[in-house]
């Protein structure tokens, strides 16, 4: 069994791969369904608060967030790992249209070997 960096260091990996996504989307001059598969498998499946997300609804959210999103990080506060699946507790501080906001957000995904994301479940809560 191969070991990846999600095993090994589930913190960093996890606020990087929203890191490094993020950044990726809000590149205008790459098409956005680029940017999903470069992160994401074809059949990526994510339900966000009971909302089910495929890869094309994944591509349309990518427009409104080149458009609104100012600022942002990610703030990994607990991971655990088992095999291929991650969960993480995280903060996303942001910038939208001028204003700050912050997501809590419980993440439970599967991810592949080469660490594309599958399968996600997230529950969050908007706390500014």
């Amino acid at each position: 069994m191969t070991t990846t960096r999600f095993q090994t260091d589930p913190t960093g990996f996890i606020r990087d791969f929203f890191t490094d996504f993020t950044e990726a989307a809000l590149e205008v001059d790459v098409d956005p369904a680029e940017v999903v598969d470069r992160f994401h498998t074809l059949d990526v499946l994510e339900v966000a608060d009971g909302v089910a997300i495929d890869r094309d609804r994944l591509i349309a959210h990518l427009r409104p967030i080149r458009r609104n999103l100012q600022e942002y990080s990610i703030h990994v506060h607990e991971t655990l790992v088992q095999g291929e699946r991650l969960a993480a507790r995280f903060t996303i501080r942001a910038v939208m249209r001028g204003r700050p906001v912050d997501i809590e957000v419980a993440f439970f995904g599967q991810f592949t070997a080469d660490g594309r994301l599958r399968r996600a479940h997230q529950v969050t809560r908007r706390t500014s």
